[in-house]
């Protein structure tokens, strides 16, 4: 079989309302080689992309954001993982696996080692679980629930999107911490899967009926902590449940990523935050990887998933022809747990 180099780029931003298929453009590339090379490069070929919502913000050609915008014409970038074919680089070799936040979307590209680490190759982990459980998804997790809302047993949290990327690493660090743990997740089956995790009550959120009654049955006595991956009514609804010195972790925001200028959510209950003492804390987990929390992270979650005290859903689609599809997905609640796509397998060689 001939070699071959998939890629998908962007068509023209999106600055608001939903992207569509439209948008991205899936073609054949030239493939590189090794001869292509240049001083301290790598020749990747990508086993795994990771889709995630913060993409949208880089769909949008936004100036003011904490990440830049795709280029219209040049292929995504984004969190991957893949095999060295060949490199130039004394610190890299053929048959290396690498995982990073530079990955383009092609099946194989040549890039510089900057923004690259090494897998290790005794791990026996699942290349797509370093996209995952011991991945940006599962840190964010970390960073909310344990370095900003410094969680502490006994107190309630309530976590949106519970079974997504990081809505399921949330779950379980809260309760393997000894707090009570509400999950809120889009269909029963995904509920079902979160009470699986350790949930002590979980809610559909499209089913419930009033927001604000169905978290106060979950959470008779308050919620001490909210983490919030959807913002929109239901951070609304959240503000009326908190307890006096309450803690909102602002992971995301992702009802209100496609708002238009007439479909935007205006918050209602922000006054709370006054009389409950609410601390509301936004952040990006980009800032922590340099502090000892990511550390703390790998050393914490690494143990528990060798013990097997800790589950993680990944949610695969296949192709990197796919990949577009598989991303504009977490807009609608269509993915089941973290989104990746599997571009080739790891003994493949294209």
């Amino acid at each position: 079989m001939a070699p071959s180099n998939t890629r998908v780029s962007l068509v023209k931003h999106v600055v608001s309302g939903a992207p569509t298929l439209a948008d991205f453009k899936v073609e054949s590339a030239s493939v590189p080689t090794k001869a292509s090379l240049q001083d301290d490069q790598i020749l990747v070929r990508t086993l795994y992309l990771s889709a995630d919502p913060y993409m949208r913000g880089r769909l949008s050609g936004a100036q003011d954001s904490y990440v830049e915008s795709f280029v219209p014409g040049k292929p995504l970038v984004g969190l991957g993982v893949g095999v060295i074919e060949a490199s130039t680089s004394a610190h890299y070799k053929e048959g290396d696996v690498v995982t990073g936040d530079q990955f383009k979307w092609e099946t194989k590209f040549i890039s510089s080692t900057k923004g690259f680490t090494k897998i290790p190759a005794s791990s026996g982990i699942s290349p797509a679980n370093y996209l995952g459980v011991l991945g940006m998804p599962s840190f964010t997790a970390y960073v909310g629930v344990v370095s900003l809302a410094n969680a502490k047993a006994g107190e309630t949290i309530l976590i949106s999107a519970a079974s997504g990327a990081v809505g399921q690493v949330a779950v379980q660090l809260a309760k393997a911490r000894g707090l009570r743990v509400v999950g809120a997740a889009g269909s029963d089956d995904k509920v079902e899967f979160v009470k699986s995790l350790g949930a002590d009550a979980a809610f559909n959120y499209k089913t419930c009926g009033d927001l604000s009654v169905a978290i106060k049955q979950a959470a008779p006595n308050g919620v001490d902590i909210y983490f919030d991956n959807v913002g929109g009514e239901f951070l609304d609804a959240a503000l009326v449940n908190m307890n006096n010195f309450g803690r909102i972790a602002e992971c995301g925001m992702i009802s209100q990523y496609n708002a238009t200028a007439e479909s935007v959510y205006h918050v209602k209950n922000l006054v709370r935050v006054i009389p409950r003492r609410l601390s509301i804390m936004g952040y990006i987990v980009s800032d922590y990887y340099a502090k000892p929390d990511y550390a703390n992270f790998i050393t914490e979650v690494s143990t528990m998933l060798k013990e097997g005290k800790i589950t993680y859903k990944l949610d695969e689609v296949v192709g990197i022809e796919n990949g577009p599809q598989g991303l504009l997905d977490l807009f609608e609640g269509k993915n089941f747990g973290k989104r990746v796509i599997k571009v080739s397998d790891a003994q493949q060689r294209l």
